[in-house]
């Protein structure tokens, strides 16, 4: 029962919620989320830090940067997220969170082809 009421605790954070909406669709690291996001890079950090420690988001380190991604094993978890994603539609800085991902994603693209 505690795993559950810390899922809900971490979900009731704005700032968690908008990054675990953003690593549902990719993985990133902190400075990509605090330009999509517009916070601050130590408040990001912390809570990635948090999300990391409750397992359910994992980092990579490639060169100097540190990339995030879901780590989700609990199928409740995964659940709520899968209900959350389909419906930013109605949640505006969502919305705004992940058009912003997907102009990254595209900016990514093309900067790694023109290596």
């Amino acid at each position: 029962m505690e795993r559950l009421i810390n899922y809900f605790k971490l979900l009731s954070d704005e700032t968690r919620l908008r990054i675990m909406v953003l690593l549902y669709h990719n993985e990133f690291c902190v400075c990509q989320i605090t330009g999509m996001t517009g916070i601050f890079q130590p408040n990001i950090s912390k809570h990635l830090a948090r999300l990391r420690d409750m397992g359910l988001v994992k980092d990579e380190k490639r060169e100097q940067y540190s990339y995030y991604s879901l780590n989700i094993k609990d199928k409740l978890f995964e659940d709520i997220l899968k209900k959350i994603v389909p419906n930013v539609e109605d949640y505006p800085i969502l919305k705004s969170d992940i058009e912003k991902s997907k102009a990254a994603e595209k900016y990514i693209e093309l900067t790694s082809m023109n290596k």
